[in-house]
């Protein structure tokens, strides 16, 4: 069985790029400035106001993958002894190569993928009128499909959920945010130009659910 961690960056566009009903709609309930500040962060968790930027894939098992992810010029490269390539293009273009990659494996692992990646990369889709190749959300209770880490390690909302980071140190995995970047740092990222860093924190995520997969199709898939 083929199998591969998906894992994807996003970033919220800004604010004034929205007419003013919509600024007023996403405004609606910030009353204070620093409301008004959660609220434009938040914009990077939904799909109607943010791009993807980044959408990485890796075999478990073999360790190759690639990262696709946007950039201002086109790159093509590899690294990590030729095991991970990276690729560059606009949203769409990422988007298109996700769906011609994916269609080759039988089984997807994420974290909390079905409550954001998944579905995410799903309506960005339909949004800018990418033909998707399969269902990223099929049946919720069968991981030979989609293996959802964080509910595989909740056992389905039976305990509290935790992020990525807490799980590494509490499975002793190095975490990706021990290079001190997270998520909330890829609008300065993105602004900066620093594409790759971007790509790299993108493979540092794979890596980590990766391993916690390991762990979890050892001792708990039973």
């Amino acid at each position: 069985m083929a199998k591969v961690v998906i894992d994807i960056e996003t970033l919220g566009y800004p604010l004034e790029s929205f007419d003013e009903t919509r600024q007023k709609y996403l405004l609606k309930f910030a009353e204070t400035e620093a409301e008004r500040e959660e609220a434009i962060q938040k914009l990077s968790l939904y799909p109607t106001t943010s791009q993807v930027i980044a959408i990485g894939l890796l075999n478990p098992e073999t360790e190759r993958g690639k990262i696709l992810f946007q950039a201002d010029e086109p790159m093509d490269y590899v690294s990590d002894n030729g095991a991970i390539r990276f690729v560059t293009g606009t949203e769409k273009e990422i988007l298109e190569h996700f769906w011609q990659d994916i269609s080759h494996y039988d089984q997807f692992i994420t974290f909390n993928g079905r409550g954001f990646d998944c579905p995410f990369l799903m309506l960005r889709s339909a949004i800018l009128q990418v033909q998707p190749t399969r269902n990223l959300m099929p049946y919720r209770y069968d991981a030979s499909i989609h293996c959802d880490l964080l509910e595989q390690f909740t056992f389905y909302n039976a305990f509290r959920k935790f992020n990525l980071d807490f799980y590494c140190k509490s499975f002793g995995i190095v975490s990706p945010k021990a290079s001190g970047i997270t998520g909330l740092d890829m609008k300065q990222l993105f602004e900066e130009k620093r594409f790759r860093e971007i790509a790299e924190y993108n493979l540092g995520d794979l890596k980590a659910t990766a391993e916690l997969f390991r762990r979890w199709e050892r001792f708990l898939s039973v």
